[in-house]
């Protein structure tokens, strides 16, 4: 078999065969495939695509291109979440303690961000002495006695995704959604929880950036978990100004530890509840959403999903005390507030220009071996559909570098959309894809 073949085969638009996917996965991971080949093929898939049974088997080609995590023998329901990505997205953190407050198990590999998008990884290293790397061993116990960990993904689980995804991100090809549904679902998959939530971005601030593209990659994804008799269902949630006031990580830590508090902002803070109801109620917990939503409100009003998230931090040898005192967080030497050209009602607020003035504060990387610095980003002070006045502060900015003040203020200025109409109706979540197709939310 030549991989010369397999390029003119799918540059004419064909289907690829089990075979043919194997021998291209195994020979890139191996060595064998030199990136230029591999670059080819990539571009020939994202021209012509892939149909349901190639990506199937290009999401089993690359789980079986390395490890997978055995947690079969944790007792109780083990599911697993994952996010598309998005500005401000710190749900995990909300999430995982009220879904392990209630008896659920959640071994969560997570990343580090890059470009505009934060990542988890990140955010959790921004407290003090927290540990990432793991091992199984560590995973295990450490689930047993809380509920749920937050690591970082083992070096060959699904070391075909890696290779193939930072070619994909030099190659102009990570917006293929074939690409994109294999990927993200060889690694949840491959970590091996029986049930699966997906948090879909849809919006500037994210990689879909339309509901119809949004609603195809989620139909994709739960075809794939169907295959691996995993139970899968996605909700498509609004990605066009970021999620909550905080962006940037340690700035996220602390408003996820405030939501936890029953303090988090409104938006935040009920796609936390949504997504933890949807979990309560896919995994047969509770009979309906809305017995979701009070169970997981409980979790917060009762102050479990705070003890779990406490107890969570010290497992992983970080310092718990920042949930009582958030000047343990590092802090930024220049901390500048930003006022209002002039007044009326936020009509929007651009997610993507919040998330570049973000990474310009220095709170993300614009190649993956650049380094952070947890403490900087962006304080939103007010969201869409609220009244604002010239002058008002609008936002806060966090860093350490004074020479990009001036140019993060005329991004964050040039993000908020303000005019004098009122009751702009914004979706917060579109709606939930399962196996019963796309359903909108109302």
């Amino acid at each position: 078999m030549l991989m010369y073949d397999i390029i003119t085969k799918k540059k004419l638009g064909k289907e690829l065969t089990k075979e043919e996917i194997n021998f291209f996965i195994n020979g890139y991971v191996n060595k064998s495939i030199p990136d230029y080949q591999v670059s080819s093929l990539l571009m020939s898939i994202w021209f012509n695509k892939l149909n349901m049974n190639e990506t199937i088997l290009l999401t089993e080609a690359m789980i079986n291109s390395g490890d997978t995590v055995d947690i079969s023998d944790i007792q109780g329901i083990k599911v697993d979440k994952h996010s598309t990505g998005g500005v401000g997205d710190k749900t995990s953190l909300v999430l995982l303690p009220i879904l392990a407050s209630n008896g659920l198990k959640i071994s969560k590999m997570s990343g580090r961000g890059l470009g505009h998008t934060g990542g988890t990884l990140d955010k959790l290293e921004s407290i003090e002495g927290f540990q990432i790397n793991l091992s199984e061993k560590k995973i295990k116990e450490i689930i047993n006695k809380n509920g749920f960990v937050i690591c970082g993904q083992t070096s060959n689980l699904v070391p075909a995704d890696k290779k193939l995804y930072s070619l994909r991100d030099v190659t102009a090809t990570v917006d293929n959604i074939q690409l994109i549904a294999s990927s993200i679902m060889s690694k949840k998959i491959a970590s091996g929880a029986d049930y699966i939530l997906l948090d879909v971005k849809v919006g500037n601030g994210a990689f879909m950036k339309n509901l119809q593209d949004a609603v195809v990659l989620s139909k994709t994804m739960v075809a794939i978990g169907d295959a691996f008799n995993k139970k899968v269902r996605a909700v498509i949630t609004n990605m066009y100004e970021p999620l909550g006031r905080a962006v940037g990580n340690s700035l996220e830590v602390i408003e996820a530890v405030e939501t936890l508090k029953g303090n988090g902002p409104n938006d935040f803070t009920h796609l936390c509840l949504f997504l933890a109801a949807n979990i309560f109620h896919m995994t047969g917990v509770v009979c309906n959403m809305d017995e979701g939503l009070k169970k997981a409100e409980n979790s917060i009003n009762s102050g479990k999903a705070l003890r779990y998230f406490e107890t969570f931090i010290n497992l992983q040898h970080g310092n718990a005390k920042i949930i009582k005192d958030y000047c343990l967080f590092d802090k930024c030497k220049y901390i500048t507030k930003i006022n209002s050209i002039k007044s009326g009602n936020i009509q929007n607020i651009d997610a993507e220009k919040i998330g570049k003035a973000a990474l310009l504060a220095g709170a993300g990387r614009e190649k993956k071996e650049d380094n952070i610095q947890h403490s900087t980003g962006v304080v939103l002070y007010k969201k869409t559909n609220e009244e604002v006045s010239k002058d008002d502060c609008i936002a806060e900015i966090h860093t350490n570098k004074k020479e990009n003040i001036d140019s993060i203020t005329k991004i964050i200025l040039s993000a908020f959309e303000i005019d004098t109409n009122i009751n702009i109706n914004k979706k917060l979540i579109y709606g939930i894809v399962d196996d019963n197709g796309f359903k909108e939310y109302k």
